[in-house]
């Protein structure tokens, strides 16, 4: 395959990552919106969104065995349809299970872009998978930048209704569709490579690729967890909460796409190791700082999330590649199970540590229902600014058990090498 068609595929799965990030940010600045349109709990709320990440788990699961037999190209297809369908019946959406079976479509479309485009790059770029993988991967966080401030400008000029911003999503979705239309995909790296089936098999039970894909779970969840909910988390630091799901992405997608060099130069385990370290510091300062002291805050924690995903996948493609595109996959599809777990855990910790920050004589349904302006709608922007910050501390857990796992991955690879 020639380099035109290598650039041209490259960039045609940039677009359709952006729109999966599109989806995500867009959905991040919904929470608040769906909980009252809908008269939604936070915790149903995050059942809602979780779904996203359940059908990217479906779709990661089945399609990345799927890809050496039907092809990369049909997977995206497949990306496309459900890409249309669930944004269309998002819009069109009036309650609890229409929005939980479209942004389940998403979640299907989403995991099915991850389960073609990350075998395709690693296929064609066999000698700088890492370093590829984290200028592909820069392409979520800004998505989410193009998504936050897409909230952000309908905002200021009116647009507060949420299915505006959804709508803009069909845009690139057509344009990455167009991108892909007859064109030629490589055969996978596992089938060049001449590593057969059950090779894959094997190697996607190994203890190696075990203990990675625990880690995952935990490394997006600290990352896919924590942005999707930020913005509500956060809701009182700034007039447009919005903003600082935009801050972090913007400094992901910088690192991502400026530090792949410098990525490719260390030593994943350090990588990994570092990245644990900074995440449980943000994790831990968005707690318990306010004001413009969270922003610098939630830039600490986005550089330690930066490179979490492409330095998971890049680490098993190199040190376990007989794993192939199904081990990309599980990685993939574990890590949104990740982000699937963490959606109702951070709503229902969310919602009892507000409620824990009620003061004394007030009730949740009161202060809830205040008009705005009033002393019991302070009462419930402080409760929920309270619950938070109460509820990072708590995300900041997950950070401090990977930095002694990536402590012992170290150690290990060490010894191994």
């Amino acid at each position: 395959m020639d380099t035109v068609k290598k650039t041209q595929l490259f960039n045609a799965s940039c677009v359709a990552l952006v729109v999966t990030a599109l989806a995500f940010a867009t959905r991040g600045s919904f929470v608040q919106a769906w909980a009252t349109e809908f008269n939604l709990t936070h915790t149903q709320v995050g059942w809602i969104v979780g779904t996203a990440f359940w059908g990217f788990t479906l779709a990661m699961i089945f399609g990345g065995p799927l890809v050496d037999i039907i092809g990369i190209g049909r997977i995206i297809s497949i990306a496309f349809f459900c890409h249309v369908v669930g944004i269309v019946l998002t819009i069109i959406a009036t309650g609890f299970w229409s929005l939980f079976i479209s942004t389940l479509l998403i979640g299907i479309a989403n995991g099915s872009v991850e389960a073609a485009c990350n075998p395709l790059i690693t296929s064609m770029y066999t000698d700088q998978k890492t370093r590829r993988l984290n200028r592909f991967h820069a392409w979520f966080p800004t998505g989410i930048v193009i998504g936050g401030l897409a909230v952000y400008l309908f905002n200021k000029i009116g647009l507060v209704d949420w299915r505006y911003a959804m709508g803009i999503m069909l845009l690139p979705t057509f344009v990455y569709g167009y991108m892909f239309l007859n064109k030629v995909f490589p055969q996978t790296e596992r089938v060049v490579s001449g590593f057969t089936y059950k090779d894959m098999l094997k190697a996607c039970v190994s203890p190696l690729f075990i203990f990675m894909a625990s880690c995952m779970i935990l490394t997006a969840g600290t990352e896919l967890g924590t942005n999707q909910w930020i913005a509500a988390l956060l809701a009182n630091v700034s007039d447009n909460p919005i903003l600082l799901l935009v801050w972090i992405s913007g400094i992901m997608a910088l690192a991502r796409q400026f530090g792949g060099t410098l990525i490719h130069n260390l030593k994943s385990t350090v990588v990994l190791l570092t990245s644990s370290i900074l995440a449980f510091i943000g994790c831990i300062l968005m707690g318990y700082t306010s004001g413009a002291m969270v922003f610098a805050s939630a830039g600490i924690f986005a550089l330690g999330v930066a490179f979490f995903w492409p330095s998971m996948l890049g680490f098993v493609s190199e040190n376990i590649p007989q794993s192939g595109a199904l081990g990309l996959a599980i990685m993939g599809g574990i890590g949104f199970l990740g982000g699937a777990i963490a959606q109702p855990v951070l709503g229902a910790i969310f919602d009892s540590q507000t409620i824990a920050a009620v003061p004394a004589g007030q009730t949740v349904e009161v202060l809830k229902s205040a008009l705005a302006g009033t002393k019991e709608a302070a009462m419930w922007a402080s409760a929920q600014l309270t619950g938070g910050e109460h509820t990072l501390r708590f995300v900041a857990f997950v950070p401090a058990v990977l930095i002694i796992a990536f402590i012992f991955l170290h150690i290990w690879k060490r010894k191994h090498v």
